[in-house]
């Protein structure tokens, strides 16, 4: 992409000051950006005309008239998100805080393949628009979450176990053909750390989030950024060979692995070989919640088993929080229990003096949040407000 004009650099440059929400004055904006004062009043004039921010009162006067102030216009654009998961679909609007406006969930098959479960979110996405009175120029830019590795350069699902007819299908591409925004695509567990972070551990620099469900996985954030890996796969660590040696099979081809035991299909596994009525993760959650002996030690040591791979993510990453998350963190008394009872004890005192160990305060809803936080980043990046001046 071309350099933007300098006019615009300039109008980029405001805009990445006040996009925090702070209000500023012209003076405060000249002073930070060491622009001219006429400058800043003529690129500041610019952002009104385009509705990005918006004038917020005054501040306080030093003599004579007081200054106006300007910060971030939330509402002048909005974004669509969407959680796409095993058997669920989430699409929704956000504005450019990341707040949620409106939402739709349905359950639906990932196994459909890309272009009916495409169709079904931009469907979605123009029901939401017409329910709240927006239109597709309202639109800056689109952010998705699925539930397989994605190349995040291409937005392309890579080898994905759960969903045939993904791999490599250009999900970007083919929405932009339907909406003609910007598409940002990752995989579920990702999203979920933004999500999670962004509305209940805001400014936390160093966070983890862990996802048990089918799967176990972990969206790591370092320095306040999502970190994905050379190929993506940061954070994989249901695939790490669990401590406890049990050699299950696991569905990636090898033996051993933290999922195949700690997973909500393995721990049914478990309980269904002593006899008792459970095949998925939500009977395990039934048998626990109705107080199964068996059911809650099975958990527990779950939790201890993802403790062990945790212990040494706490010595490789340091982050202060971490939120469990996914569908068996309905029974996180339990599961969390066991997780801090090993990172406790084997981690260093230094490492765990100010940790959290905690359940997921976003919840389900920590994925389509991130998927939005994931498209307003983008947004409102010097890249995105580029888009925004381009004739549509």
């Amino acid at each position: 992409m071309a350099d933007p004009p300098t006019g615009r650099a300039d109008v980029s440059q405001l805009f990445q000051l006040l996009r925090d929400g702070r209000p500023r004055t012209r003076a405060e904006l000249s002073k930070s950006t060491g622009l001219a004062r006429s400058t800043v009043t003529g690129r500041v004039d610019e952002l009104l005309r385009l509705g990005l921010i918006t004038p917020v009162g005054e501040a306080a006067s030093t003599g004579g008239r007081p200054p106006s102030q300007f910060a971030l216009n939330p509402g002048a654009k909005v974004v669509i998100a969407a959680d796409l998961g095993a058997s669920h679909a989430t699409v929704a609007l956000a504005d450019l805080t990341g707040e949620l406006l409106a939402e739709h969930a349905e359950p639906l098959p990932i196994d459909l393949g890309p272009e009916p479960v495409l169709t079904w979110v931009v469907d979605g996405a123009r029901a939401l628009l017409e329910r709240t009175g927006r239109s597709e120029r309202d639109v800056a830019a689109i952010g998705i979450g699925l539930p397989g590795p994605v190349e995040h350069s291409t937005g392309q699902p890579v080898n994905p176990p759960i969903m045939p007819g993904w791999d490599r299908f250009d999900v970007p591409g083919w929405m932009r053909e339907h909406l003609d925004v910007p598409v940002l695509v990752d995989n579920d567990v990702n999203i979920s750390a933004l999500g999670e972070r962004a509305f209940a551990w805001p400014g936390t620099e160093h966070f983890m989030f862990v996802k048990v469900a089918t799967g176990i996985g972990a969206g790591i954030i370092s320095d306040g950024l999502l970190q994905r890996g050379a190929q993506g796969t940061a954070g994989d660590i249901g695939h790490v060979r669990a401590a406890r040696d049990v050699d299950v099979p696991c569905r990636c081809g090898n033996h051993g692995c933290l999922e195949a035991l700690a997973a909500g299909p393995a721990i049914a596994r478990t309980l269904a070989a002593q006899g008792l009525d459970a095949r998925t993760g939500s009977d395990v959650v039934e048998l626990v919640k109705r107080g199964e002996l068996a059911a809650i030690q099975a958990v527990r040591q779950a939790g201890r088993d993802i403790g062990e791979v945790l212990t040494t993510a706490v010595s490789l990453i340091n982050p202060s929080v971490i939120a469990i998350g996914g569908s068996m963190a309905r029974v996180s008394e339990h599961l969390i229990a066991g997780v801090r009872e090993i990172v406790y004890t084997r981690s260093s005192p230094l490492a765990t003096e100010h940790l959290a160990i905690v359940q997921s305060a976003a919840g389900r809803s920590a994925a389509v949040r991130g998927a939005a936080i994931l498209a307003v980043e983008h947004a409102l990046s010097p890249e995105g407000l580029a888009h925004a001046f381009a004739p549509r």
